[in-house]
């Protein structure tokens, strides 16, 4: 499979947090500015499917996989 890359739109982001709480080694929501910051934007196959999780669970879909 090719690569997956982790695509953060912080114009839709609004902070929520839920990706940060299933996936806190790949999102990180910055307390002052509350928009998601992407740790690691190109995850390894291994975790692929725990990451496509956290990025479906965005309320406001913010967060897309690319690959």
């Amino acid at each position: 499979m090719s690569a997956m890359q982790i695509v953060a739109d912080k114009a839709r982001c609004e902070g929520l947090g839920m990706c940060e709480s299933m996936a806190n080694d790949y999102f990180e929501v910055d307390e002052d500015e509350e928009l998601v910051t992407v740790l690691d934007a190109n995850p390894p196959e291994a975790d692929r499917a725990h990451v496509f999780a956290a990025v479906q669970a965005c309320p406001v879909l913010a967060l897309t996989l690319e690959g």
